[in-house]
């Protein structure tokens, strides 16, 4: 199977610049490929928390160089020359990832594509273009790839060992993005090298990466392996009690709404977001929660749902300049 190659563009500004953030977001794009280069746009000392990352990943910084009565930077149209240049000159590289949701590099967008190149973008929510957004060929909001989700619920390794459930989150984190439902043993170990390049059967207690998936497997319960004929294939478990009955804990009620949404705004203002698009909490919400529907907890529309936590203090709706909803975190 084939591997794309990416050329990674990130607009610090709009990515936040949190060295958690930035590992998200890397992680996101090695799951898909391989990352030959990139390029942070807008750097600064108050970045210098990335400056591990940047280095292991043999990122290039372009400071930001500030002018003018606006304070504007040039790294706008740095990115776009940089960019076309790396499109033709390098023909290793078939696919980009654009950290940014400005409306501004939709031409950008638009000549990539039209050389047969694959573009990915990612951006916060508050500031992504809708132009932008469905110009790109996959587009993945900022919070979502951020955000810690709930996790899965695992039974615990007899050896007590933190690094197997290290390990597991990582494995179900690739199968969970991959495109399709199974993977090959040996193509989940290519992506897992990309993001862990220390990795070891042996430093896990097994000769060979299908025993370490076995080993998983039987301790936790959250993925499947099977062999098919010499092929060994991995996929995600059935999640108990999916088909035929529901798990209270997953249900949302009258009773626990209110703390459910405070929990998950939580977590996004610790990921380094103030604002968020109201599409982003309610898909995860949905995620954490598959039977949630605004009725079932006395609201008819979504927006009156969120007027509601206004009132209890959870949050804060403000406008953007497009008269769009955005929540605030408090």
């Amino acid at each position: 199977m084939s591997t794309s190659r990416f050329a990674v563009f990130v607009d610090l500004e709009n990515s936040g610049g949190k060295a958690e953030t930035l590992k998200n977001i890397l992680e996101k794009v090695k799951i898909r490929g391989d990352i030959l280069m990139g390029k942070v746009y807008g750097y600064t000392e108050k970045f210098g928390g990335l400056k591990e990352l940047l280095l292991s990943n043999t990122f290039t910084v372009v400071p930001s160089l500030r002018y003018g009565v606006a304070q504007k930077n040039n790294a706008d149209i740095l990115l776009v020359l940089d960019a076309m240049e790396v499109a033709y000159t390098n023909p290793l590289i078939d696919s980009f990832c654009i950290v940014s949701g400005d409306s501004d590099y939709t031409p950008l967008v638009g000549k990539l594509k039209s050389m047969g190149k694959f573009v990915l973008g990612i951006s916060r929510s508050e500031v992504a273009s809708t132009i932008f957004i469905n110009a790109c060929n996959e587009f993945q909001f900022l919070e979502s790839v951020s955000v810690r989700r709930a996790p899965k619920k695992t039974k615990k390794a007899d050896n007590g060992s933190g690094d197997d459930a290290e390990l597991l989150k990582l494995v179900e984190s690739i199968l969970d993005d991959h495109n399709e439902d199974e993977v090959f043993a040996s193509e989940l170990k290519g992506i897992l090298l990309r993001l862990r390049p220390d990795f070891n059967e042996r430093n896990y207690g097994a000769s060979t990466f299908s025993k370490v998936l076995t080993k998983l497997s039987n301790q936790y319960g959250t993925i499947r392996v099977r062999s098919d004929n010499y092929n060994v294939m991995v996929s995600l478990a059935p999640e108990e009690g999916s088909v035929d009955s529901k798990d209270p804990a997953k249900e949302l009620t009258l009773d626990n709404w209110v703390d459910a949404f405070r929990e998950q705004l939580k977590h996004y203002k610790e990921d380094g977001f103030e604002r968020i698009n109201p599409s982003i909490l309610k898909a995860d919400i949905q995620s954490l929660y598959p039977d949630f529907q605004e009725k079932a907890v006395g609201f008819k529309r979504f927006s009156d749902l969120l007027k509601a936590l206004e009132k209890e203090k959870v949050l804060v709706l403000e406008m953007d300049q497009q008269r769009n909803m955005l929540i605030k975190m408090l």
